[in-house]
């Protein structure tokens, strides 16, 4: 009779363990999902045998919390770092312009500027030697009077400047063309090169910690472009292809696509052009 009792006994834990498992097995959900591509005048293609992610952020906003921890410099930092003189500085924090080798660049230049900022300065007289502007005035002061009579080159450094500002301000055509003097000194090679690298460690970065603190889930697509996910916990997902694009014909499509799975359900979405992210216009 003991024995008996005892293998009741097991049996309703069984049966009750069978129930738990049963019941925590019915509380998940799926995704299940197709993705295809339409290229330009022709019919859609499925994404064949590729790996569709399923979040629990969406990867856009993990790309955004990767892309502020690897943040470039601001502007103003970033020109303080730069090897030019201070009235350079001064005058690229008062602008809105990085590159200096910009057409539109010598229209912003004043008269004052010329005087004022040593690399204009110098661009300045570059572009306008060698007798190509007629009546421009010539320095009378060099370092060997500096030397010998500091007072007398001080009077004559004041005299070329006043000279050269009524010339320039009588002649502001000769401003044209000074932005190509400006390559040594122009900031827009290394302030992209910094965005460039950034971009870089957020392409590199995003993808592991999406995989490494959000994933969820994940399946390959078949023949049809179909996957299923299953085993998920009620609540908001993301369908990702994480930096990953997906071409078929001139398209070349990624996802980050939202998707709430309901508690015991499979949820059913379609992963098409209209709620895809084009690669080439992000990159543009």
């Amino acid at each position: 009779m003991r024995k008996v009792l005892i293998l009741v006994m097991l049996a309703a834990a069984f049966g009750l363990c069978f129930v738990k498992i049963s019941a925590a097995q019915n509380a998940t959900g799926s995704i299940d999902f197709t993705a295809r591509i339409a290229p330009t005048a022709a019919r859609p293609e499925p994404v064949r045998q590729f790996t569709f992610y399923v979040l629990t952020k969406s990867y856009a906003e993990i790309s955004r919390e990767v892309g502020n921890k690897n943040e470039v410099p601001t502007r103003e930092n970033f020109i303080e770092t730069l090897k030019v003189s201070p009235e350079l500085k001064a005058w690229l924090k008062t602008h809105d312009i990085m590159d200096l080798a910009a057409p539109d660049t010598d229209k912003m230049i004043s008269p004052d500027d010329v005087l004022q900022v040593p690399e204009f300065l110098a661009a300045y007289q570059r572009a306008n030697s060698g007798g190509v502007t007629s009546g421009m005035p010539n320095p009378k002061f060099n370092s060997a009077i500096k030397e010998k009579d500091p007072e007398k080159y001080e009077k004559l450094k004041k005299d070329y400047y006043t000279a050269l500002r009524k010339f320039i301000q009588a002649h502001p055509s000769t401003i044209a063309g000074i932005e190509l003097e400006l390559d040594a000194v122009n900031p827009q090679r290394k302030w992209t090169q910094l965005h460039v690298e950034q971009k870089r460690r957020v392409t590199r970065t995003a993808p592991e910690v999406a995989q490494n603190k959000y994933l969820a889930g994940k399946a390959d697509t078949d023949l049809e472009g179909h996957g299923l996910v299953t085993g998920l916990v009620a609540g908001q997902y993301w369908i990702s292809t994480l930096n990953l694009d997906a071409d078929a014909g001139d398209e070349r499509l990624g996802w980050d696509v939202p998707v709430k799975v309901q508690e015991g359900q499979t949820t059913h979405v379609q992963l098409t052009n209209l709620n895809a992210t084009d690669s080439r216009q992000q990159t543009q």
